[in-house]
């Protein structure tokens, strides 16, 4: 059994047609980085701001577009996946790790803002979302945040998409 993942999106003409490529080889690499070895299922949305917004507004009272939200099914700590903490799915036996959501348009526009590709920012998003759905947080300026960077950085080091 394999790690599944699903990646939908809310509508055509998002753009990036490598986007579901991109995403699914970080989601990869991410939990190979961070030591899962067990088949996990993880979901996927690729949307646009308008869709992000409304996920935002109803999941976290912040009423804008976000570049990606993250939905962890479990409370995982950080570095030390605990598969016992994972509900598994009946059906394939599968842990289940969570969910994300990725704007497309902001992928575009943070790739032009820092100028960089659009892959490296799509895999930059997914790896980042992947981390807390593994506990990785940032909610604060200190050691949490910079191992979270360390962690993302050294992650897509290792997809070939180096900080420019």
């Amino acid at each position: 059994m394999t790690t599944e993942i699903t990646v939908t999106r809310t509508g055509p003409g998002l753009g990036m047609s490598q986007a579901y490529r991109s995403v699914k080889k970080a989601v990869r690499e991410a939990l190979r980085a961070e030591g899962v070895t067990e088949p996990v299922s993880v979901s996927v949305l690729l949307t646009d701001d308008a869709h992000i917004r409304e996920l935002n507004r109803d999941f976290r009272d912040v009423d804008r577009p976000t570049d990606v939200l993250s939905f962890p099914a479990s409370e995982q700590v950080p570095g030390a996946f605990d598969p016992e903490l994972c509900d598994k799915d009946p059906e394939t036996g599968r842990l289940i790790l969570g969910d994300m959501a990725l704007s497309l348009e902001r992928v575009e526009a943070q790739a032009a803002e820092y100028g960089h590709g659009t892959d490296r920012e799509l895999m930059y998003l997914t790896v980042h979302s992947v981390l807390h759905l593994l506990g990785y947080d940032h909610t604060d300026e200190g050691p949490e945040k910079a191992r979270m960077r360390q962690r993302e950085e050294s992650i897509l080091a290792r997809l070939g998409q180096r900080k420019e």
